[in-house]
């Protein structure tokens, strides 16, 4: 098959991927503020996609000083800090518990059955490890 005609097909995925990755780091900025989304999850998910849609949205992510470090040591070991495990269990604990609360009694365990299974996920992986600068 000739390169010219993959190129069709490839561009729309392209921004597939950039727009699902745009979704991804919007709920990840989102779940800093909001309790129910976890921040790291959605900030990976986007690092995954921006990988494949855009390289300098990848590599504006990887060099943000806030969001960077955790993906950056997610492709470097595979592990999450522990400080933003224990965040992430404690907004997650406390927003199921509030949408058990509120929530219309169909709907109420929805949340928590999310957040559990985000939150068995999280403590399966290791807890990455700090490096000195330098």
């Amino acid at each position: 098959m000739s390169t010219e005609f993959m190129k069709p097909r490839r561009r729309p995925l392209r921004w597939l991927w950039l727009a699902a990755g745009g979704v991804s780091l919007l709920l990840g900025v989102v779940g800093a503020f909001l309790p129910l989304l976890p921040t790291v999850p959605f900030v990976l998910l986007a690092a995954f996609c921006f990988s494949r849609g855009s390289e300098r949205c990848e590599r504006w992510l990887l060099e943000h000083p806030t969001l960077g470090p955790p993906v950056r040591q997610w492709r470097e070991q595979r592990a999450v800090p522990l400080r933003a495990k224990r965040i992430a269990w404690s907004m997650m604990a406390l927003s199921s518990v509030l949408a058990a609360w509120w929530m219309p009694s169909p709907w109420r365990w929805v949340p928590g059955l999310c957040c559990a299974a985000v939150a068995l996920w999280l403590w399966r992986l290791p807890n990455a490890v700090t490096q000195p600068p330098g």
